[in-house]
C-alpha cells in the first residue's frame, strides 16, 4: 500500500508498506484523507525528535475497516476522525479527565508497519499519511457520514488543537479580548474558537497580508502584519494571547501584550532546546504563561461536539481545505505550507 515515508534523509511516497491487522483493543482504518501540519515537517527537519523510518501523516480520516477484539464503539464501515491520543484510559490523569497527560500516551512510539521485511515506526500513534493505519480503539471516533472526509480529517489536530486551546485550555469567556499570533491551520482555529466562545475583540497578527481576508472570515475583528499595532488595538492589552509561530521572540511579544490577569498560551513548537526570556515582574499582576498539549483535549468528548458545531454552521471545517492532493504529490503540498499558500493542504487516498 502507499504512504509516505522518511527514512532520517530524505521523504518518499512508496507503494510497498504493509501494516499488521488490529489486535483486541484496536481498529483498522482506510484513510480517506489527512491534513499537512507543520509538526509532520518538523518531524523531518529535526524540530520534532523522532525514530525513523517513520509513516508521517497525524490528522486523518476514513472509514473502519476492522475491529480487534473488545472494541464495540465502532464497527467496519464507520466514518471517523482520528486522535493522536493513544492513552490509557486508566491511570490518574486519564480519570481525571486529563487524556492529554497520560503517561502511556506519550513518547512510546509502536511499529505496525513494515517495508521489505523492515519494522517502520508509527508517528504519533497515528500515521495518517498512509492507505490504510491501526490504531487503539480510543483515537477513533465516530462522525456523522454526511461530513465531507477531508473537512473531518482536521478536526483530528487542527482543530482539537485551536479551539480546543481555548475552550479547554484558555477557558476564554464572552466579551474577552483575544490576541492571535500566527495565522496557519492552528491559529485560525484559535481564531474560531474566539468567536465561539463569544470574545468581543480578536485581533490576528501574521507578517502575510494575504492572510487577513481568511482571519476575517473565521472570527478576527481586526488583522495587524505585526505586533506593533497591538496596543492601539488593545490599548489596556489583550485578556488572552495566543502564540501559534513557534518563535521565541513572539512568546516574548504575547507575554509583554497581556493586559492584568492576562494569560498568554504557547501553542507554536520552537525547536526541542529553544529558551524564552520574560520580565518576571510583568507576571505580579496575575498574569499567567501557559503550556498547552494537543487543545487540553479529551477527543471522544470534543471531536463529536466539533462535529455537531460544524453541522450547525458554527464551526468552519471546509474552509480550512484550501487545497487536496493526490498523495503522490506530496511534495507539492509541502511546498505550498511551506509558502503559506494553504491554511491546510490535505492529502487524499
Amino acid at each position: 500500500m502507499r504512504g509516505v515515508l522518511f527514512d532520517g534523509r530524505q521523504v518518499q511516497v512508496v507503494d510497498d508498506l504493509e501494516v499488521r491487522d488490529p489486535g483486541p483493543g484496536e481498529v483498522q482504518v482506510a484513510i480517506a484523507a489527512a491534513g499537512l501540519c507543520h509538526s509532520d515537517l518538523s518531524v523531518v527537519d529535526g524540530t520534532i525528535p523522532f525514530p525513523v523510518p517513520v509513516v508521517l501523516g497525524h490528522e486523518g480520516a476514513g472509514v473502519v475497516e476492522a475491529v480487534g477484539a473488545g472494541v464495540t464503539h465502532v464497527g467496519p464501515g464507520d466514518h471517523v476522525a482520528l486522535s493522536t491520543l493513544a492513552n490509557c484510559g486508566a491511570c490518574a490523569d486519564c480519570d481525571r479527565g486529563r487524556p492529554t497527560m497520560c503517561r502511556k500516551a506519550i513518547g512510546r512510539p509502536q511499529k505496525p508497519f513494515s517495508r521489505g521485511g523492515e519494522r517502520v515506526f508509527q508517528f504519533a500513534c497515528n500515521s495518517a499519511f498512509a492507505e490504510r493505519t491501526v490504531v487503539k480503539a480510543v483515537q477513533a471516533v465516530r462522525i456523522p457520514k454526511d461530513i465531507p472526509l477531508p473537512s473531518a480529517a482536521l478536526i483530528g489536530c487542527g482543530v482539537l488543537t485551536g479551539v480546543g486551546a481555548v475552550l479547554n485550555r484558555a477557558r476564554v469567556d464572552r466579551g474577552e479580548s483575544v490576541l492571535v499570533i500566527g495565522t496557519g491551520g492552528i491559529g485560525l482555529n484559535v481564531i474560531q474558537g474566539a468567536r465561539i466562545a463569544g470574545a468581543s475583540r480578536i485581533v490576528a497578527v501574521d507578517a502575510n497580508p494575504a492572510k487577513e481576508a481568511a482571519a476575517r472570515q473565521f472570527g478576527a475583528t481586526d488583522f495587524l502584519t505585526s505586533t506593533e499595532g497591538a496596543r492601539e488595538v488593545l490599548p489596556t492589552g489583550a485578556d488572552h494571547a495566543f502564540e501559534c509561530v513557534g518563535r521565541v521572540g513572539l512568546i516574548r511579544q504575547a507575554i509583554d501584550l497581556l493586559d492584568r490577569h492576562g494569560q498568554a498560551v504557547l501553542l507554536g513548537v520552537p525547536p526541542a532546546g529553544a529558551e524564552a526570556s520574560f520580565l518576571v515582574s510583568s507576571l505580579y499582576l496575575d498574569k499567567s504563561i501557559l503550556g498547552c498539549r494537543y487543545g487540553s483535549s479529551r477527543p471522544q468528548r470534543d471531536i463529536p461536539l466539533y462535529a455537531e458545531l460544524y453541522r450547525q454552521g458554527r464551526l468552519l471545517l471546509d474552509e480550512l481545505v484550501t487545497e487536496t492532493y493526490p498523495v503522490e504529490d506530496f511534495e507539492k503540498a509541502v511546498a505550498d505550507a511551506e509558502a503559506g499558500r494553504v491554511a491546510r493542504g490535505v492529502l487524499t487516498f
